[in-house]
């Protein structure tokens, strides 16, 4: 299968996770409300990866798929962060898929792993967390966003990607990231 191909079936069975303050399905494997928001991403990236055969690359210039990971301690109730050589921003790590990528999962646990520095993380069972559409210096990215359960005792190392990575408390996150950092972990939060 190729990785277009998988993000298309990781799309077309996934259904958006509600953490519980929002209003859920009424019924088992209902989706939620088209007004969620999340749902309406969904439907979105699926019609760009119909439009555009090319739409997991960057070489796609309408915008293309990328994979990202928010990287939880859950023994200590945190969060790594990255501060962007780019950007600027302290954000979850990820980035662009790669052509020897083959999933969605599998380019997000490695975008995390080389951003990290991190070995031995593991995805949270379920697939995505949360879907996310924002515009960067090169194009659009269509972000599917996962969160990576990292080992008791983890040591991060800082990558060329990186300025700084840095652990934040759950509740710290909001001071330091933008609206989608924190939608990302507040929806891993309430999943763990």
């Amino acid at each position: 299968m190729s990785l277009h191909a998988d993000a298309k079936h990781v799309l077309e069975s996934w259904t958006p996770r509600v953490p519980a303050a929002r209003p859920a399905p009424s019924a088992p494997g209902e989706r939620p409300p088209a007004g969620s928001g999340q749902e309406e991403l969904r439907r979105d990236y699926l019609a760009h990866l119909a439009a555009h055969p090319d739409g997991m690359g960057k070489g796609c210039r309408e915008g293309h798929i990328t994979a990202s990971a928010l990287v939880v301690d859950p023994d200590t109730g945190r969060v790594l962060l990255t501060l962007h050589r780019k950007l600027g921003m302290w954000l979850q790590t990820g980035g662009h898929c790669e052509p020897g990528d083959t999933t969605l999962a599998g380019a997000a646990l490695r975008e995390a792993t080389e951003e990290s520095g991190i070995p031995g993380l593991e995805l949270l069972p379920g697939g995505p967390v949360r879907l996310d559409r924002h515009l960067t210096p090169c194009a659009w990215h269509l972000d599917v966003q996962y969160a990576a359960l990292a080992p008791a005792g983890s040591v991060e190392a800082v990558s060329e990607e990186s300025l700084e990575l840095r652990w934040y408390g759950w509740d710290e996150v909001r001071r330091v990231a933008d609206t989608s950092v924190v939608r990302l972990a507040e929806s891993a939060r309430a999943l763990l």
